[in-house]
């Protein structure tokens, strides 16, 4: 039992586990990550530690459809350290056999070093998400209700705060792929 503690609390991956998305437990990695003490994290609602409530809501819902349909989810998302600041994440969870939508365990690995978070507006937002659905900047433009010439601003503006020379680059950075 004392090797099963010790995995745990050491394992060089932030683990949790949590039930009705409230944290029971968690390990040093996970502490470090997020950037507190294992006091500051117990008993506490995970949403403390997502950007926004919005964040939280959708994503409960998104995780829940997938932890009854398979027992498992994963993605790669923005997430809050305790003093505030975002970094991306990849979350992978796998649900208690008997209670797939109430309890389970949840790595969270930090992917700040490879993708920084980059603040964009909501029309970037927007322009980034179909781009990386490949869309072009006039099939963009359509589904905006702007001019192609708008959506080529926001992208040269894309490539540029992400440090991109090509629109592929931009996409692949988008998506977390390496180049």
């Amino acid at each position: 039992m004392a090797l099963r503690h010790l995995a745990f609390d050491h394992a060089p991956i932030g683990l949790a586990v949590l039930a009705n998305r409230e944290i029971q437990d968690c390990n040093v990695m996970f502490c470090d990550m997020f950037g507190g003490e294992i006091t500051a994290f117990l008993s506490t609602s995970i949403a403390q530690l997502y950007p926004t409530q919005d964040d939280f809501e959708r994503t409960g819902q998104i995780v829940r459809d997938a932890l009854e349909k398979s027992g498992s989810y994963h993605d790669e998302r923005i997430m809050k350290r305790l003093d505030g600041t975002l970094f991306w994440c990849r979350v992978r969870g796998h649900a208690a056999p008997d209670n797939p939508t109430d309890i389970g365990i949840w790595s969270f690995a930090d992917l700040s070093n490879d993708r920084p978070v980059v603040s964009l507006t909501p029309r970037e937002k927007e322009i980034a998400i179909l781009t990386c659905r490949g869309l072009t900047s006039k099939e963009i433009g359509r589904e905006l209700g702007v001019s192609y010439r708008t959506v080529e601003v926001h992208r040269a503006k894309l490539l540029t705060k992400f440090n991109a020379r090509k629109l592929h680059e931009l996409v692949a950075k988008l998506s977390g792929m390496p180049l």
